[in-house]
């Protein structure tokens, strides 16, 4: 019998094992903004701004190359090993940065570090979703997700703590330390039951299915569309699978709402205090305005995904983005302290929080054969709007236009992904799965439960 067993294990053990690699990428992602005041009175380097700045960005193309040859990758070898592996390169990276000796060794260093990152992203995503109950998924990789938050947090509040009596190179050295997860990745990280049905690994698929209380005959269904794919004359799997005319149609629609999506988040973390300050409103803290900002994506990722489990992510994503639209039209005006902190949220909710749900909407739109592959390209391809939003950002500060045109800039690529959304064909893979189980699944008597024959 395929029937799912009494759960044995929590999936949770996954969730908060890819918890705390995501963590890993949130604390990078801010170490260096930490650490820019300090590499610039590095003695001997003569480091400038715009040698930062391009550091910076090297890290980003890092990341690019890293979701872009992780995700197929993980297809076919398995997400267990390249997470492993990301964590472990991470973590040498970390380790390079903090013995750099030049401009060009940190960039070069900051480079291979963010390889080691994008290489772990993809695999998480989909190891949460693989892993979640059915109709918990989107909730599960909310959770997950919010380790970006958390890692952004553990990094500025280790800046605070040794950066002033300790020097940049301990911010990096710590991030080293992030391979002491792998021992426990090890031991407690499962591997995917699709990619070890997808590589005929079936009696290994189903004790770990038995293990998690997973429904194996879901997964068979799954390899038996693509199985009927490719007797039909597409690709097996992988990227040659998503330039398929199936697939790649809606793979370019997300890759639009990732830029999209990216460019706003990526541009307001930028610019958001320089903004405010211009506008006209009250100076405060420029870390209250970004923790506001960030206290509104966590909403949006844990809310979101919640709401995406009872609706579905097509159904939220289009009024997260509208949300964060509307926001920053009202940030563009001179408003009240309080409607400021809201629509302050409501882009945060509507840029990195949506984000986190393109991500999974991604995950549960492509069968496991290739959602490696699909969640990397999106994530990859679409950090082209994180190098774009800072810039757009800055050309509009730097010229003559009036303070208001940045925020109309970031409103339009929220309306612009609500509508692609919009377009994007409804059915998920589940909703395939379901339509070749039906004939398959028949009740049974005994147990109360469900019988799944075996496609042959």
């Amino acid at each position: 019998m395929d029937s799912p067993a009494p759960r044995q294990k929590s999936g949770l053990v996954v969730v908060m094992l890819c918890f705390l690699t995501i963590v890993a990428d949130g604390y990078d992602l801010i170490v260096y903004g930490a650490t820019v005041p300090s590499l610039l009175d590095e003695p001997g380097w003569e480091m400038t701004a715009s040698t930062a700045g391009l550091i910076g960005s090297w890290t980003l193309f890092g990341l690019m190359v890293g979701f872009l040859l992780a995700g197929p990758l993980a297809d076919r070898v398995g997400r267990r090993k390249v997470m492993m592996a990301g964590v472990v390169w991470f973590s040498a990276g970390c380790a390079i940065c903090a013995l750099a000796t030049s401009p060009e060794f940190l960039g070069a260093a900051r480079f291979f570090t963010g390889i080691g990152l994008g290489g772990v992203v993809p695999s998480a995503v989909a190891l949460t979703m693989e892993f979640a109950p059915r109709n918990r998924r989107q909730i599960y990789n909310g959770m997950m997700l919010t380790g970006y938050s958390f890692g952004g947090i553990i990094a500025a509040l280790v800046a605070i703590a040794l950066l002033p009596d300790h020097g940049w190179r301990v911010l990096y050295a710590v991030g080293a330390l992030c391979v002491i997860v792998v021992p426990a990745m090890y031991f407690w990280l499962p591997e995917s039951v699709n990619s070890l049905v997808a590589r005929g690994k079936d009696d290994e698929a189903a004790e770990v299915a038995r293990a998690y209380g997973l429904d194996i005959g879901a997964v068979r269904a799954e390899q038996l569309i693509q199985r009927t794919a490719t007797a039909n004359g597409e690709k097996a799997s992988g990227f040659r699978m998503l330039l398929t005319r199936k697939y790649l149609p809606s793979l370019l629609l997300f890759v639009v709402v990732c830029i999209c999506a990216q460019l706003i988040g990526y541009g307001l973390s930028t610019w958001l205090p320089v903004l405010m300050r211009e506008a006209g409103y009250p100076l405060g803290s420029s870390l209250q305005f970004l923790l506001v900002l960030q206290v509104g994506a966590v909403i949006g990722m844990i809310g979101g995904s919640m709401l995406a489990d009872r609706y579905g992510s097509r159904r939220v994503l289009v009024p997260f983005f509208l949300i964060g639209a509307i926001s920053l039209l009202v940030l563009s005006r001179k408003v009240d302290t309080a409607v400021l902190m809201v629509a302050v949220a409501g882009a945060g909710l509507g840029s990195i929080g949506s984000s986190s749900l393109a991500y999974g909407y991604v995950a549960a739109k492509y069968p496991a054969s290739c959602r490696g592959s699909a969640v990397g390209a999106s994530m990859g391809l679409g950090r082209i709007g994180s190098i774009l939003g800072p810039s757009i950002g800055g050309w509009i500060v730097g010229s003559s236009l009036a303070t208001h045109w940045n925020f109309y800039a970031f409103a339009v690529p929220a309306v612009i992904a609500a509508v692609i959304v919009i377009l994007m064909p409804a059915s998920t893979v589940d909703d395939e799965v379901a339509e070749v189980r039906a004939p398959e699944v028949e009740p049974d008597r005994k147990s109360g439960g469900l019988v799944v024959e075996q496609a042959g």
